[in-house]
């Protein structure tokens, strides 16, 4: 399961579908978190379709989802409170995983400082040193 990890027990990556349910459990993931709104692309398997496959894999699903440039105070409040409450390994994803990387920065469950939440984003792949003035 390709994913980029943000934290010991957070990644993040793209779009899933269900046939990367069960390779997730195997990699130790216990939670999923859909941070991407349905019907966002045609192709996209919506989020219940998701849900269904990560509950026959055993494993816990959210739905959070927000839209480009549509973070919500709740959003962000939600997010933290789903990492912080998983047991285990969380995989949350969105479009390119840009989104529940962001959702992480903001809601800071791990309690990071804002410089080691950018090199974290940058190591994966984010570049969202913009964020600064919001962390």
């Amino acid at each position: 399961m390709q994913a980029s990890k943000l934290t010991d027990d957070l990644s993040v990556r793209g779009q899933i579908s269900a046939e990367d349910l069960a390779p997730a459990k195997e990699a130790g993931f216990t939670t999923i978190v859909c941070n991407r709104p349905d019907g966002e692309k045609p192709d996209q398997p919506d989020a219940e379709e998701i849900r269904a496959a990560a509950e026959a894999a055993g494993l816990q699903f959210h739905y959070n989802p927000i839209s480009p440039g549509g973070v919500t105070p709740d959003a962000v409040q939600k997010q933290g409170q789903i990492i912080r409450q998983a047991h285990g390994n969380v995989l949350a994803y969105c479009g390119s995983g840009q989104r529940a990387t962001v959702l992480w920065m903001l809601s800071n469950p791990h309690d990071m400082s804002a410089d080691e939440r950018i090199e974290r984003a940058a190591a994966a792949g984010y570049d969202l040193a913009g964020l600064r003035p919001q962390l």
